[in-house]
């Protein structure tokens, strides 16, 4: 059998030579991954991180004031220029307005006395006189706080034991038995002790201690339980006392104190007469004769 020769020389056949590989690519890290995943949100994410931080710090520095913060009117913290009247403010918790009392203001500008010089605005806060008395007068028993504004440089002292004289006093409105009285001092307000207060404000400060009730900074008021005397009045009185502090002072006294006793006010009864404690003699006298006692 004849073995078929192929025409030409003999050439060994090579394998293909491998192709060389591409390195795989390595895996997104994990940023891109996210920027990959969120696009243009993946950058505002940490702006806006860092943006409420810096606002947060802000606000926390500064206090709410600055931040808008809505709140109570809290009064200074200064210290009081009166020995007896150095403790810390207290706060202005007025009773309803519906029990506010206030000798209406005038409609006419009234005539400046210039018997005492007195401090048109107090500090806003204020604070106990400290002391206490004996129980006075014969009766139910009713106990009262003597407050001074701060920072309206009066004698403290001589302010409370005004008032302590003249409620006192047997024409005042223990008369007969009716009800006897006695001081208390800062210990016994911050106990809860007392049945009222009787407070020396300054015009300036008399919308926060009888607000909405028309004293106009030249009348005094009863609100909730407070007497409240308005400093300029206890410094120079009114027109037609004549000068008349001292008389005054006590009719002050008793004629708020009366409202804070539940007494309206009333008419003179007759021309000369003497006028009733509850007529609003701030303002006129009625044709009647000026009187500070309930019980002349």
């Amino acid at each position: 059998m004849r073995t078929v020769r192929p025409a030409g020389p003999l050439v060994a056949e090579r394998e293909p030579a491998p192709r060389p590989r591409m390195p795989a690519p390595e895996p997104p890290g994990r940023f891109r991954r996210f920027v990959h995943r969120y696009g243009w949100r993946a950058y505002a994410v940490p702006v806006l991180a860092v943006v409420t931080a810096v606002t947060l710090v802000d606000l926390a520095l500064a206090g709410p004031d600055e931040g808008g913060t809505a709140g109570s009117v809290a009064a200074p913290a200064s210290a009081s220029v009166e020995a007896t009247a150095s403790e810390a403010p207290e706060s202005v918790v007025p009773g309803p307005s519906e029990s506010a009392e206030v000798d209406a203001g005038p409609t006419s500008a009234p005539a400046t006395l210039t018997a005492e010089d007195y401090v048109q605005q107090g500090q806003g806060g204020v604070s106990v006189v400290d002391g206490t008395s004996a129980v006075m007068g014969t009766g139910p028993l009713r106990r009262f706080a003597v407050e001074v504004e701060m920072g309206i440089d009066v004698d403290a002292q001589a302010f409370a034991a005004a008032v302590t004289e003249t409620l006192g006093d047997s024409r005042s409105w223990g008369h007969g038995g009716r009800m006897s009285v006695q001081r208390v001092g800062r210990a016994a307000v911050k106990a809860g002790d007392y049945d009222f207060k009787v407070t020396l404000i300054s015009p300036g400060s008399m919308e926060r201690y009888c607000p909405g009730v028309g004293t106009g900074g030249y009348t005094s008021c009863r609100y909730g339980e407070r007497a409240v005397i308005n400093l300029a009045r206890w410094a120079t009185a009114v027109p037609h006392y004549d000068g008349d502090i001292a008389t005054y002072r006590q009719y002050v006294i008793n004629h708020e104190v009366g409202h804070v006793l539940g007494h309206g006010h009333v008419n003179c009864p007759g021309a000369g007469e003497p006028a009733p404690v509850m007529v609003q003699q701030t303002l006129d006298l009625q044709g009647c004769e000026k009187n500070a006692w309930p019980f002349p």
